[in-house]
């Protein structure tokens, strides 16, 4: 009987201690609700290469980028190649007994699970079902249109400014406007908020100063992967505009020195991927 009570007891005193336990979660979720938003906005914010990269290069109130910007279509397209490499979905075909430069290599399917982004899906699409498969630099021309086979210009991916733009419109990094150019209307969007490219901008800058490794390899592979194709892209120097000359000198010698690595080389070094190794490649050839 005595067992029995202090059975209850200690039930009670667990259940009682519980109780307390989940009150108390309760009130710390009660007084700190920016939290979860926190959460949220970390979430929604967080951008693809190819929508950095577009976001560098767009005018913070005309909403759109420079009309003298030649190199950004193709950029976009490395983007794109080089986050399906990032995400296990691509890869170069093995390099075999006689070993062949990057840009000689095939690009492979090796994942064809869809990754959940439109852009990337479509690529990847066009990509699973082309056979024989085709070089890295093929895909760039074919993916930007710039190909003179009739056949390979179903594989342009059309509309992919305006399509990232809009995916930063639903992030909240940017709004949807309509200007006037004289002789025609066109579609703009406009920065909605400073946050996300000031927070993107200093990101690239501390990685070519404050946090500069001084070793490709030890780069985060998307920050490397960004400062290249933003480069390639000619939006580089929009992210190292407000630095002073001290610092715009010393951003701009690493981003050669890096921009003088041999890719072969690099490639070859355990735990890399392949694939961002030669778009860099096909961009500096």
């Amino acid at each position: 009987m005595n067992r029995s009570e202090g059975f209850v007891k200690r039930r009670n005193v667990t259940r009682e201690n519980t109780e307390g336990v989940s009150k108390e979660d309760s009130d710390d979720r009660k007084s700190s609700p920016d939290d979860n938003v926190e959460d949220e906005d970390s979430k929604e914010t967080r951008l693809t290469l190819m929508e950095e990269v577009l976001l560098l290069g767009l005018k913070d109130k005309e909403g759109y980028t420079s009309f003298w910007n030649d190199c950004i279509s193709s950029g976009l397209r490395g983007c794109i190649l080089i986050e399906l490499g990032l995400r296990g979905r691509v890869e170069l075909e093995s390099n075999g007994v006689r070993r062949r430069n990057l840009l000689a290599r095939k690009l492979i399917v090796k994942n064809e699970i869809p990754v959940g982004d439109v852009l990337l899906d479509e690529a990847l699409k066009h990509l699973k079902y082309t056979c024989p498969p085709e070089s890295v630099q093929s895909w760039i021309d074919y993916l930007s249109g710039e190909t003179w086979n009739p056949l390979k210009l179903r594989y342009q991916l059309k509309n992919v400014r305006e399509r990232l733009a809009k995916n930063l419109v639903e992030k909240g990094v940017l709004t949807t406007e309509k200007q006037n150019f004289l002789f025609f209307d066109m579609t703009t969007h406009p920065l909605a908020n400073n946050i996300t490219k000031t927070k993107l901008i200093k990101k690239i800058q501390e990685a070519v100063l404050s946090k500069w490794v001084n070793n490709p390899h030890q780069m985060d592979k998307r920050m490397l992967a960004l400062i290249f194709l933003a480069h390639a892209s000619d939006v580089l120097e929009n992210a190292f505009a407000p630095l002073n000359d001290d610092d715009y000198e010393v951003a701009s010698k690493r981003v050669r020195k890096l921009l003088d690595l041999n890719f072969e080389e690099e490639a070859n070094k355990p735990n890399t991927c392949e694939v961002l190794w030669a778009v860099f490649a096909a961009f500096t050839k």
